[in-house]
């Protein structure tokens, strides 16, 4: 796919990406983390049960990164995320039976594999290949955001279907019998929304195979090594698995809520999902802000704030729980976590990772980064079973992992300032 395209090919090629690329995980994420206390109630798990099953679904889409970054260098996008988006619908007719915790564990695995083996690779490269080299921020940027306000606009609608079968004054279900009735209306409403989005990205994401340009190399196994010694790959790795443990800890904020202040079920649900609608504005922002100043400068910054963040969180947590305070720590939080997601995929480009080999590096960066799918739930998971405070101890953890961000990303800077140092009139690596 040439690089250069009209502008009406690129918007709606983009658009259609947007939206396969968040609806394709409505499924397996949006009804644990819009609606975690109902979820937990209507398939009668604690958070450590919730915790294993995601880690199911980290060990597969682990195993399913580097084989599908392969796979999205030689099959073309439409047909590699139209039939993820299709598999992944299917898993919801099984979810509606409400299956006990092993048929939810075997699910999510399930889903492990086909969202991440033929669609995420696909997606990044697609995204790469439709922006110039100087608007890679944007690029990821508008991405991300357009994901985010994908997901808050079919969140809203979700939470309007949520809120019919709530019957009781203080906006919490009854019983499990009624959790699981209001959480089948919701499994409906994101299947058929898969459905419909399967047959657009068959009909309008691009269905030319990315070819080499003029002057371009073909992969070759000396490309694949030279991708997998390049220690800024594995930096960007160490960036992403931190980041994403940022956006990981979003999914307890409504559960936080309710059991910090008290809120209802409804009233936690209304929380995540306006705040959700920060996601877009913060991701086109942070990917404008980051062709400015550089992707992996902005990546050490909200690093940073996030790890001062955090850690003020689980003070006031342990020691002044005030509602307004903590409610506006947390939305700082939501902003920092929402534009380190936006960004971190510019790193490949800022790096001058050759065009050949996106997927390979996204297949590699994806292997490491993801894996908080495999651990980070199960570990949190059991500590916020803990009657003991186990917030304090959840938000303290999140600032260690901020701070381990910093030095990955400080080091990424240093090691791209010197790269660039010592080639600056050479042009971002296409080949």
């Amino acid at each position: 796919m040439p690089r250069q395209r009209a502008a009406s090919s690129v918007i709606w090629h983009v658009v259609i990406i947007i939206l396969a690329g968040e609806l394709i995980f409505a499924l397996p994420f949006h009804l644990a983390r819009f609606f975690r206390p109902t979820f937990l109630q209507a398939f009668d798990l604690s958070n450590a049960q919730l915790g294993d099953i995601f880690a199911v679904y980290g060990v597969v889409a682990m195993l399913c990164y580097f084989p599908g970054g392969i796979i999205a260098d030689k099959v073309a996008p439409n047909r590699l995320m139209s039939m993820s988006l299709l598999a992944t619908a299917l898993g919801g007719a099984y979810m509606w039976t409400g299956p006990a915790v092993t048929g939810l564990a075997l699910l999510f695995g399930y889903w492990g594999c086909t969202t991440i083996l033929l669609f995420w690779a696909a997606m990044i490269k697609a995204t790469r290949i439709a922006a110039p080299a100087a608007r890679q921020g944007l690029a990821f940027g508008v991405l991300d955001g357009g994901r985010g306000l994908v997901a808050s606009v079919f969140a809203s609608g979700a939470v309007l279907l949520l809120g019919r079968y709530t019957i009781m004054a203080d906006g919490n279900f009854a019983s499990a019998t009624e959790a699981l009735a209001s959480l089948r209306s919701l499994i409906i409403y994101y299947s058929v929304l898969t459905v419909i989005t399967a047959g657009l990205a068959w009909f309008f994401i691009s269905s030319i195979r990315a070819q080499p340009e003029a002057g371009q190399q073909v992969p070759t196994s000396a490309m694949l090594g030279e991708t997998l010694t390049n220690p800024l790959l594995w930096l960007q790795a160490g960036v992403v698995i931190c980041a994403y443990c940022g956006y990981k800890s979003l999914d307890n904020y409504g559960l936080f809520v309710v059991k910090t202040f008290n809120w209802s079920q409804l009233e936690a649900a209304q929380f995540t999902t306006a705040a959700s609608y920060l996601r877009p504005v913060v991701a086109v922002a942070a990917g404008l802000l980051a062709d400015r100043i550089r992707a992996s400068r902005l990546t050490l910054g909200l690093f940073s704030a996030l790890a001062l963040s955090f850690a003020s969180i689980a003070a006031l947590t342990e020691l002044y729980p005030a509602v307004m305070l903590l409610t506006m720590m947390l939305v700082l939080t939501f902003v920092g976590v929402f534009a380190l997601r936006a960004v971190y995929f510019a790193l490949i480009d800022e790096s001058r990772m050759r065009l050949g080999a996106t997927g390979t590096a996204v297949g590699v960066i994806s292997l490491l980064g993801f894996t908080p799918d495999v651990f980070f739930a199960p570990l949190t998971g059991r500590m916020l079973d803990n009657p003991d405070n186990g917030f304090a101890g959840y938000f303290l953890l999140m600032a260690l992992i901020m701070l381990l961000g910093t030095l990955c990303a400080w080091l990424l800077v240093n090691k791209m300032s010197q790269k660039q140092a010592l080639a600056p009139a050479k042009p971002s690596c296409r080949s």
